[in-house]
């Protein structure tokens, strides 16, 4: 049996989970596992789709980074594959683990890629700082601030703090710090 597995690190990438989705099924999963949560937070889809794994069965991913986010936590994973006597597929890599070639490759890609990662947030941490000392930096524009006047009346409504957070599109925690702000922001 072939298992799919999509994910996408925030609910705002629900095009990208749908597109996962499709090429998975497209690609022959027969039973997809989904979810829309960070690779550093608990992936309890996955972990669901690791146990579901039987003898011959391959786990199937659209991308390796829609795995795992260290060469440790992706060495992790194909170790619990390969305990099941299953098989790992990637699709944009047309990498297979059913063989020895493709146990190797994926530990070559996999250091790449965690290396590619590392070298790619270091330099953004260089052009942050770089930008803050000239002064153009000012980090994110506070999104939520700009809507407690809309989330007190939403909260005055009776709608819950959940709700209020959907309706506008912040985090419930940006509702809460502003329902426990003066309500003179």
């Amino acid at each position: 049996m072939i298992i799919g597995y999509a994910r996408t690190s925030t609910t705002d990438q629900e095009a990208g989970l749908e597109a996962q989705v499709r090429d998975l099924s497209t690609a022959g999963a027969e039973k997809v596992f989904k979810e829309q949560v960070s690779a550093k937070g608990s992936r309890a889809q996955l972990i669901h789709a690791l146990d579901y794994l039987r003898d011959g069965d391959t786990l199937m991913v659209t991308k390796l980074d829609r795995l795992a986010r260290s060469i440790r936590d992706l060495m992790a994973i194909v170790d619990t594959v390969q305990s099941k006597e299953a098989s790992l597929r990637i699709l944009d890599m047309s990498l297979d683990t059913s063989n020895a070639t493709g146990r190797l490759m994926l530990g070559v890609l996999g250091s790449v890629a965690e290396f590619e990662r590392e070298i790619m947030l270091e330099r953004q941490r260089e052009g942050i700082l770089k930008a803050k000392s000239a002064g153009k930096y000012k980090g994110r524009k506070p999104t939520a601030r700009a809507k407690a006047h809309q989330v007190r009346e939403l909260l005055a409504s009776g709608m819950t703090e959940a709700q209020t957070a959907m309706e506008l599109g912040i985090s419930r925690s940006s509702v809460q710090r502003i329902k426990a702000s003066a309500p003179n922001d």
